[in-house]
């Protein structure tokens, strides 16, 4: 069975905050996830894991160390659920068509994404 994990912690391990991975596999107290850099392990409790794909935009929170967004976007932004791009949000859009592959999802506007500190 296939899972899918993104960060629900406020940790830096290489995982885009919002983006959901694909689970490689489970060990006793880590997941390996497919991240583009290769295999990555991160602790269970600081993952949110599910068992379907995801098809919604993750609306992020601006971290206060964000590096590589422009000022213009403002206090939040949106994460494709596909291939993880972080995009801008305009206004308050149900959909969302991914400036990188393409795909249009519904946006998470319900989901209060907010990584523990």
């Amino acid at each position: 069975m296939r899972q899918w994990a993104r960060l629900q912690a406020n940790v830096n391990c290489q995982l885009r905050r919002g983006g959901w991975y694909r689970v490689l596999r489970m060990a006793s107290v880590e997941a390996i996830l497919d991240v583009n850099s290769g295999p990555v392990p991160v602790l269970i409790p600081f993952l949110e894991i599910i068992h379907t794909p995801p098809r919604r935009w993750t609306v992020v929170a601006r971290p206060a160390n964000a590096v590589n967004m422009p000022p213009s976007w403002g206090n939040e932004y949106a994460v494709c659920p596909s291939c993880r791009h972080r995009q801008q949000l305009a206004g308050h859009a149900k959909n969302l068509t991914c400036e990188r592959c393409q795909g249009e999802f519904a946006v998470a506007w319900d989901e209060h994404y907010h990584p523990v500190f």
